[in-house]
């Protein structure tokens, strides 16, 4: 009703309507409701367990004015959200064309991702958060709701994945709203889907790998990829590998490569697959049944990978994630 009567106005006063009624640019604080969930087999049913949790977010507009925007949900690090990371990112994002979201899922719950990493509902709030957003921006009138695309890095990119899984998007959002495209930076690689026909929502998703990155093998995604493959169920992943990138190499903060023994990593150990009946650990190939004690060992016995800032890496994957979300999300 507003464009209507603005247009209407536009039209007399000016003689046209062109150029007057558009959406401009600027920055908004917003909020919205999510849920905590302890576990993944919680969130596949729907059970919270708590009160819903008021997430503060930025809704960021580029400078070009358009009727409704391609919008960008940028989901953070291990870190939480940080200027120098997420910000920087999408600010690049935002010279592309792309309105962009950003939030911190940890601060939204009063805690910190270093005392969450590791636990059963770890990821579980993360993806909840992603979807609620996407529950929001899909009713905003500057938002092109057919064209949001979820990115993020390192716990944010097994966040981005994940809400790729059909059996994810359905058990959060009721409807037919999906995300339009998918982008990974240096995922953990802790899920995966169990190969079968409707694994994934169908829209595409890029995984962004750096071969340095002792945290995630890439002979793990390889073998991920060859098993779905195989069941003749292919996922519609894309992946681009880059030459001497650590984990983390979009964080200007961590200016030398180290190793931080403290963090929790799943480098050796199996995929879990999620799918619409029990878990299951992708070993030899093949889907067999979860076994937490196992998966627990797997974790305790290596933990820790290198992370560090790389320059050029940065500036080619940032550019290579607006080139796949512009063709994934062309109009």
């Amino acid at each position: 009703m507003y464009r209507f009567l603005c247009l209407l106005m536009a039209s007399i006063v000016f003689g046209t309507a062109a150029g007057h009624c558009q959406t401009q640019a600027g920055t908004s604080t917003i909020t919205f409701q999510s849920a905590t969930y302890g576990d993944m087999r919680q969130l596949l049913a729907g059970e919270a367990t708590t009160a819903a949790v008021t997430v503060k977010a930025t809704l960021e507009f580029p400078k070009q004015v358009k009727d409704r925007y391609p919008t960008v949900i940028v989901v953070h690090t291990l870190a939480g959200y940080r200027d120098a990371n997420e910000g920087y990112v999408a600010a690049e994002l935002r010279k592309a064309g792309f309105a962009t979201l950003t939030y911190d899922s940890f601060s939204a719950r009063g805690t910190t991702g270093t005392a969450l990493q590791g636990s059963p509902g770890y990821l579980t709030v993360g993806v909840a958060d992603a979807y609620a957003a996407l529950r929001l921006l899909s009713r905003d009138s500057r938002i092109d709701a057919a064209h949001i695309a979820l990115i993020g890095f390192s716990y944010g990119a097994e966040v981005a994945h994940l809400a790729a899984f059909e059996a994810v998007r359905s058990a959060l959002t009721p409807g037919p709203d999906r995300f339009a495209a998918h982008v990974s930076f240096y995922p953990g690689g802790t899920f995966g889907a169990v190969a079968e026909p409707g694994a994934y929502t169908g829209s595409p998703v890029l995984l962004l790998l750096g071969d340095k990155d002792d945290n995630l093998p890439l002979t793990k995604i390889e073998r991920y990829l060859a098993y779905v493959r195989a069941a003749g169920a292919p996922a519609p992943i894309q992946t681009v590998i880059y030459p001497g990138a650590y984990h983390a190499w979009t964080v200007p903060d961590l200016t030398t490569v180290r190793f931080y023994p403290d963090l929790v990593s799943t480098k050796k150990c199996p995929l879990i697959l999620l799918g619409p009946k029990r878990p299951a650990l992708l070993i030899d190939g093949e889907a067999k049944p979860f076994d937490p004690t196992a998966f627990g060992t797997c974790l305790a016995t290596a933990p820790g990978y290198s992370m560090g800032f790389d320059t050029a890496v940065r500036a080619q994957s940032i550019a290579d994630t607006i080139s796949f979300l512009q063709r994934s999300m062309r109009p």
